[in-house]
């Protein structure tokens, strides 16, 4: 069984790599430019894939317009990440926003807000 995970959140990289890679190069869908990876969950059966995307810049109306390019896209972006890596089974792709690189941000700046008070007074 940790043989499986392991493999998983391996492949779950490799998956994640080449998935980034192919949005720069062969996805043409204007509405997925700025679009980054940044991670990807796999079912330890390899057969489901979420994947986690952010924008480098927009708003919410833009990350669902992202979205759904990126769900236009999905089975290319399965049958070619498939084969580059040599997988069996294709997994099949379901895309997120992620939002927890958000939340991150937003504590990060009230934390620097707060440190920055203190040092003032």
């Amino acid at each position: 069984m940790a043989g499986e995970i392991k493999r998983a959140t391996r492949v779950a990289e490799g998956l994640r790599q080449e998935i980034a890679t192919l949005l720069g190069r062969k996805v043409r869908d204007p509405r997925v430019s700025g679009v980054v990876v940044s991670r990807v969950v796999l079912t330890d059966d390899l057969r489901n894939a979420k994947v986690y995307v952010r924008l480098l810049d927009g708003d919410a109306a833009r990350r669902e317009e992202s979205i759904a390019g990126l769900t236009r896209a999905a089975g290319m972006l399965r049958r070619e990440a498939t084969r580059a890596l040599k997988l069996r089974v294709a997994p099949e792709l379901r895309f997120f926003y992620d939002e927890g690189e958000d939340a991150r941000e937003r504590i990060e700046r009230v934390l620097d807000e707060i440190k920055r008070d203190d040092d003032r007074g």
